[in-house]
């Protein structure tokens, strides 16, 4: 009688295997319980369905899928490969049978800004929900569920029409800011306050930012003074002058560690502060930034796999020409002083017939355009790698993540993209459109976001407000 394999043995080679093909082994036939035995074939049933084989399953197809102990939302490794492969064969698809829409209304004023509060967690059970936060203008933060088309709550009318808003999502609270410069923090579960700020000036931006030491605010003011925040106490731990008198902009890096600061239509050059140094000032000690060797800069993106990769978009010497200027950062220590070093990795001209709007990074050399109504991928020394006219109008928001793509406009549309992981060059597929309203009550969708499994488009309206329009996709769960 021929030796048969162990369970051990089994194991090892069914880590070889797909899917598909592990399904296989679970359900050997008769043929082969007549050949090896009822005991052989029970043996393979049951390593084919060893947690530890899905596990592996499911970290060889999505690395973002980290080896923790307990699969949030499902009760098996098995269950989850299932859920999230379905998911994201609706959401490439895109049939009316994938997904459904809700019309969501509420605000009297137009919708300034959204974010998502529930975390961005591949989650398959029937807790598993998208929740919203929007700002308008008529001076109320709202929360809302997508799946059910609802208002969760909405706050006391605010003194001043709001403008921003932030999320953290792991600490359940959203952060607000007027058009006065009031800031405020309020539980997003309850829509209770929970602190305030007021700035000295209107904020000209502001972002979450998630630290090793702790979460914090960023927040620059139209005075041109950068402020770093405790969350969620919004207490104050340091106040730097960046651009005086001037409207500032930021954006910081994926890893919290670098953070962009630009003056509009500023002949000074950009400035890159080090993180650590603002969020524990020292009085001996001044804030550790560079100036980068450019002028007038108006759009800035992080490489998303390269934390300290910075792409920007900026004026020529001779101030005519667009260009794209990509640096690496860098920070040196010398005994107690620390410096920053810009290294420039690559640049290029855009075409003249560009004027880009919206500019976002993926993977390490892959950047994204928008003008007018077209998007451009480029690679971050100019090569030109796809092209997409998918609108008839102008695009006005664009969402990108390691999975999709997905831009809004005013032809009252949403385009969803999906990235090919399968090429080791980045690939774009452009798949459907999401449709609004009627154009005879809605001008187009100005805002676009997207978590695991909704996407939320801020729909404008004629009449001078907005509503949030959800698309929330299907999955089966049983």
């Amino acid at each position: 009688m021929a030796p048969q394999l162990g369970p051990h043995e089994l194991q090892h080679i069914f880590s070889f295997l797909e899917a598909r093909d592990l399904l296989r082994a679970a359900q050997v036939n008769k043929f082969w319980k007549m050949r090896l035995g009822s005991g052989a074939s029970q043996v393979w049933n049951e390593v084919s369905m060893t947690k530890e084989l899905w596990r592996q399953l499911c970290l060889r197809r999505w690395a973002s899928c980290k080896a923790f102990p307990v699969v949030v939302g499902t009760q098996t490794w098995k269950k989850y490969y299932f859920c999230r492969s379905e998911l994201e064969f609706r959401m490439e698809s895109g049939r009316p049978q994938d997904f459904i829409c809700k019309a969501i209304s509420g605000h009297t004023g137009m919708i300034d800004q959204l974010a998502y509060v529930s975390p961005h967690e591949y989650r398959f059970d029937e807790g598993a929900r998208s929740v919203v936060c929007t700002v308008s203008s008529d001076c109320t933060v709202r929360a809302w569920d997508l799946q059910e088309g609802s208002e969760i709550w909405s706050s006391a009318v605010q003194p001043a029409p709001l403008v921003n808003v932030v999320a953290y999502p792991q600490l359940q609270l959203v952060v607000t800011v007027d058009i006065q410069g009031l800031i405020m923090g309020w539980k997003a579960e309850t829509g209770s306050e929970w602190a305030s700020f007021s700035l000295p000036a209107s904020c000209s931006s502001m972002e979450a930012c998630d630290h090793p030491d702790g979460p914090f605010l960023l927040v620059a003011c139209d005075e041109g003074t950068l402020y770093t925040m405790t969350v969620p106490q919004l207490q104050v731990v340091s106040r730097v002058p960046t651009f005086p008198h001037s409207s500032v902009s930021l954006t910081c890096s994926p890893d919290t560690q670098w953070v962009f600061v630009s003056a509009q239509g500023s002949d000074l050059g950009p400035k890159v502060f080090y993180t650590q140094p603002l969020l524990h000032p020292s009085e001996d000690r001044l804030p550790v930034s560079t100036t980068l060797p450019i002028r007038l800069s108006s759009r800035a993106c992080w490489a998303p796999d390269e934390a300290a990769r910075l792409m920007v978009i900026h004026r020529d010497d001779g101030g005519v020409h667009l260009v794209i200027t990509t640096f690496e950062l860098k920070a040196t220590k010398s005994r107690d002083r620390v410096s920053i070093l810009a290294q420039q990795l690559a640049s290029f001209h855009l075409p003249d017939t560009m004027t880009p709007h919206l500019m976002q990074g993926h993977g390490s050399q892959t950047i994204l355009l928008t003008s007018r109504s077209e998007m451009v991928l480029f690679t971050i020394h100019g090569l030109q790698l796809m092209a997409f006219q998918d609108h008839q109008r102008p695009i006005t928001s664009m969402w990108v993540d390691p999975d999709r793509v997905i831009t809004a406009a005013l032809d009252l549309s949403l385009r969803v993209y999906v990235w090919n992981k399968k090429n080791t060059s980045p690939v774009l597929k452009s798949c459907y459109h999401l449709l609004g309203g009627s154009h005879r009550w809605a001008s187009g969708f100005t805002h676009v976001k997207s978590d695991s499994r909704s996407i939320a488009g801020v729909e404008a309206r004629s009449t001078g407000t907005s509503i949030l329009r959800s698309y929330c996709f299907k999955v089966k769960l049983d």
